[in-house]
């Protein structure tokens, strides 16, 4: 089969298509004969070598961490519930033996599988698992509930958008920040206060909500430059490791899938999420597996609201 990998870190043109040879589940395993996999800022990271300390794996290093497609097979002892044939996603994490989704099939964990939903083609359910994950468990860890009090930053990014969504599923009231530009798509994902992003966003939120906020899901990596905008004892959650030294007994949460309940349940509670409309699917724009490259150019630019997705 094809990966869209590189032989060695560096800019995006290192990565091509090689010939590797096809996966075969184990015990407890899936095969997937994938049809969409989404574009993340941890795909340009691996590729630019950031994770080559975690690689369990050498060359190629394969991107990709979540996938849509078929079931194609299942491993001996593998009780999945679903049947061959059936529509799937699934998270794959790239820096693993087995490496990542950018691939014409993939074999996860059981675990790690659930249904598609009903409603979305292949693009959109790609954009789901891992960055869904993220923003569940972000506000899970960060105990949004009802009347939470919520500001969100990077707020109409793919990981933003599910933050703000799910937040208000909750019964949360939630700042998002946004460029001039983007603060109708802001209101749009359900924001009940827009305020301008940029330098000084806490004294924004702040004014927006003069006793503070409860909670901040920092989806921007602003870090500590947010603490002003939080009440005495708030929790600040980083979406991506970034020193910060707490204050006023804030808490600082570093949200992480890998540390979160078993993958399926906690995607099949997406798809249904989904498919009732709660959460948008977005995505920004599609390219062949053998345009990888390409698209890792255009989302380190920056602007891309929603996920890129490669269609191998």
């Amino acid at each position: 089969m094809k990966v869209a990998g590189a032989l060695d870190f560096g800019p995006p043109d290192v990565l091509g298509l090689i010939d590797v040879p096809a996966p075969v589940p184990g015990n407890g395993e899936v095969l997937i004969s994938v049809r969409a996999t989404a574009v993340n800022p941890t795909d340009t990271a691996l590729r630019a070598g950031s994770y080559r300390e975690r690689l369990q794996h050498g060359p190629p290093y394969v991107p990709g961490m979540e996938v849509a497609g078929v079931l194609a097979a299942t491993g001996p002892g593998t009780d999945l519930g679903l049947a061959v044939g059936e529509r799937v996603i699934a998270i794959v994490f790239h820096a693993g033996p087995r490496g990542g989704a950018y691939a014409e099939q993939v074999v996860v964990p059981a675990s790690h599988v659930t249904r598609a939903p009903v409603n979305a083609s292949w693009a959109e359910a790609a954009t789901l698992p891992m960055n869904g994950l993220t923003a569940l468990y972000a506000v899970r860890q960060l105990g949004v509930s009802d009347g939470t009090t919520v500001a969100v930053t990077g707020a109409v990014g793919a990981v933003g958008g599910y933050v703000v969504q799910l937040a208000k599923d909750l019964g949360a009231f939630v700042v998002a920040d946004a460029a001039a530009a983007d603060e109708a798509l802001a209101a749009s994902l359900g924001a009940d206060v827009v305020v301008r992003r940029g330098p000084d966003v806490a004294a924004r939120i702040r004014a927006a909500v003069p006793g503070g906020v409860d909670v901040i899901a920092d989806c921007a990596i602003q870090g500590a430059d947010l603490l002003p905008a939080l009440v005495d004892g708030g929790r600040l959650g980083m979406l991506r490791r970034r020193p910060v030294t707490p204050e006023r007994g804030i808490e600082v949460c570093d949200v992480l899938v890998s540390g979160g309940e078993p993958a399926a349940g906690a995607l099949e509670h997406l798809v249904h999420l989904a498919e009732a409309g709660t959460l948008t699917l977005r995505v920004a724009r599609t390219y062949p597996l053998a345009e990888a490259g390409a698209a890792h150019r255009v989302l380190e630019r920056g602007g891309t609201r929603g996920r890129l997705v490669l269609l191998p």
